[in-house]
C-alpha cells in the first residue's frame, strides 16, 4: 500500500493535499483496493456545498455502492470530470485521480497522517 506522506487522512478513507488554500479530495490506496474494481461514479456539481464528513460522491464497484465523505467543509471549486468516463484511473492511480477540489472553510479535526492512517489500517483489521 501506498501513503504518501504530504497527504492527510481521514477514517473514511479519503486523502486531501491542500493547495495555495484549496483541498485536492481524492480515495486512498486503501479504498480502491478494498473496493475492487471501479465501474462507476457519481461526483457533485462546482459551486455544491458541505461540511465536514458530508457525503458528497458515490462510488460503485463489482463489490458495492460506498458513499464518499469529505475531509473538510467548504465549496467545490473543480470536478475531475475524466473520472466520470473512466472511473478505473481510481483504481490505476489513487493519488492522481482527484476526484474534487474546494475552497475551505472547515478542515475534520481528525485527519490523520500517512504514518497515523497505515497504523489505523493496521487496527481495523
Amino acid at each position: 500500500m501506498n501513503f504518501p506522506k504530504e497527504l492527510k487522512y481521514s477514517k473514511t478513507h479519503e486523502w486531501l493535499k491542500m493547495e495555495d488554500g484549496v483541498a485536492v479530495i481524492g480515495l486512498t490506496d486503501f479504498a480502491q483496493d478494498e473496493l475492487g474494481d471501479i465501474v462507476f461514479i457519481n461526483l457533485p456539481e462546482e459551486g455544491d456545498e458541505f461540511g465536514v464528513d458530508d457525503v458528497f460522491a458515490d462510488v460503485e464497484s463489482v463489490k458495492a455502492v460506498s458513499d464518499i465523505n469529505s475531509p473538510a467543509g467548504g465549496s467545490i471549486t473543480a470536478v475531475n470530470e475524466e473520472l466520470l468516463d473512466a472511473p478505473e484511473k481510481i483504481n490505476e492511480a489513487p493519488y492522481e485521480a482527484w476526484l474534487v477540489k474546494m475552497e475551505v472553510s472547515e478542515e475534520a479535526d481528525d485527519l490523520m497522517s500517512a504514518e497515523e492512517y497505515e497504523a489505523f489500517i493496521e487496527s481495523e483489521k
